[in-house]
């Protein structure tokens, strides 16, 4: 088994959307830890407050196919893949981490750089596994959100129960 690492975000008809992207993954993969969830501004462009998280989860299935997975899951709750990159959206699922795999191909870039650049994937990724090392950078998800710069982004935590 293969330990995965996805982040969630939306920001239309967030609440909805982000219980309903953790269904997915739940009928899909069986038991899930979840992060706290967070509020942040869009990064950017001009939108609507987001809602994130980071989920964990075990699988048998290929990192492909679990890729494959995500962005079935999106464009089942209304992903529309010919908006512009940076735009609102109802679901995003980005698969972070597979292991410690470390591939960079086209639709498929593990680890994520958005770990390194954004609170709102660091954080609760260092809440769910804080003694995991970074495949590249070789620090703890927790000694990277200690050393991140807080001030760029403001990020919420949000009351959420599942």
């Amino acid at each position: 088994m293969s330990s995965v690492f996805i982040s969630l975000g939306s920001n239309i008809e967030r609440e909805a959307n982000t219980r309903a992207g953790v269904a997915a993954l739940r009928a899909r993969y069986g038991e899930l830890q979840l992060s706290s969830v967070y509020e942040s501004e869009a990064v950017g462009f001009a939108g609507g407050s987001f809602y994130n998280m980071v989920i964990a989860l075990q699988t048998a299935e290929p990192v492909e196919m679990v890729a494959q997975v995500l962005k079935n899951i999106e464009e089942q709750h209304g992903r529309l893949r010919q908006s512009p990159k940076f735009s609102s959206r109802t679901l995003d699922l980005d698969l972070l981490l597979y292991d410690d795999l470390v591939m960079h191909e086209p639709g498929i870039q593990i680890p994520r750089d958005e770990i390194l650049r954004h609170a709102f994937v660091l954080w609760p990724l260092a809440e769910v596994a804080p003694d995991l090392r970074h495949p590249l950078q070789k620090q703890t998800y927790a000694e990277l959100w200690n050393a991140f710069d807080k001030g760029r982004q403001q990020l919420r935590p949000v009351t959420f129960c599942f």
